[in-house]
């Protein structure tokens, strides 16, 4: 039992090994991570020229303002 756990432990590391080198030499990874970092910096340019961005204690009553604070 212990054998057959070691060779398909084995044989699971090397078909996961072939995929992530196939996705790497295909280039997919490098146009997936080019693709989510300028999502990301659009969202970072979006986020930090909002006016929406309030703080959770702008919004809380005059009477819970000055509890919070």
């Amino acid at each position: 039992m212990g054998h057959r756990d070691g060779i398909f432990a084995v044989v699971a590391l090397a078909l996961s090994s072939l995929a992530m080198s196939a996705v790497v030499y295909t280039d997919a990874y490098s146009r997936a991570a080019q693709a989510e970092a300028s999502g990301y910096d659009a969202l970072a340019h979006r986020v930090s020229n909002s006016a929406a961005l309030v703080c959770v204690n702008d919004n809380l009553p005059a009477a819970g303002r000055a509890v919070a604070q």
